[in-house]
């Protein structure tokens, strides 16, 4: 990583597009206005930092502008490594592609879209990457709502499998045995469990 110094010196030399430099365990970072994405990395690029190893997203919430686009660069001939960020608000989440100078940025591009619901123009190919198409909202948002699946716990286990007795259970398959129910696969579980030895 540049030094501390270092890092002033390559913000200096991106003019107005710098915004602010962060160097903090060893780590350096360049906040960039979101329209010069682009050019940025291009000085960067001329700069040694050809290897464009990480595009991800970070949700700041509540502040603004929340949602935070982080482009992780190497400097392979020295070891060296800068990450560019940058901030859109979550009422216009917006920012140019970086896809085609940078192909690695593809796929990871297509994930912050996903997860944090920033748009990429320009990008050869915007869609969903990990959720189904159809799916709403943004998983990685900070305001997402928990829910899903419910995880159950074996304090919990004779509760839930007295509400599952109730729903209907599906018709085996012709040729095959019915499968032993979910309450006896317990307490067979339990049984073996409680045997000395184990």
């Amino acid at each position: 990583m540049p030094d501390a110094t270092g890092l002033e010196l390559l913000a200096r030399e991106l003019g107005d597009a710098a915004l602010e430099t962060v160097y903090f365990r060893d780590g350096a970072t360049i906040e960039i206005d979101p329209s010069q994405i682009r050019t940025t990395l291009q000085a960067m690029r001329a700069k040694g930092y050809a290897f464009l190893a990480s595009v991800h997203g970070v949700d700041y919430y509540p502040d603004e502008p929340r949602l935070g686009v982080l482009y992780e660069l190497l400097d392979m001939g020295r070891v060296d490594r800068l990450t560019i960020k940058l901030r859109v608000s979550s009422q216009r989440p917006r920012v140019e592609s970086v896809a085609r100078e940078w192909p690695t940025a593809n796929h990871q591009e297509r994930e912050v879209f996903d997860m944090f619901g920033v748009v990429f123009e320009g990008h050869p190919d915007l869609r969903r990457i990990l959720m189904p198409e159809d799916y709403e909202g943004h998983p990685q948002r900070r305001d997402f709502p928990m829910g899903g699946e419910p995880v159950i716990f074996t304090r919990d286990e004779a509760k839930w499998l007295e509400a599952r007795e109730g729903e209907p259970k599906p018709e085996p398959d012709e040729g095959m045995d019915s499968a032993p129910s979910e309450r006896a696969l317990l307490s067979e579980h339990a049984a073996l469990k409680a045997q000395p030895g184990r």
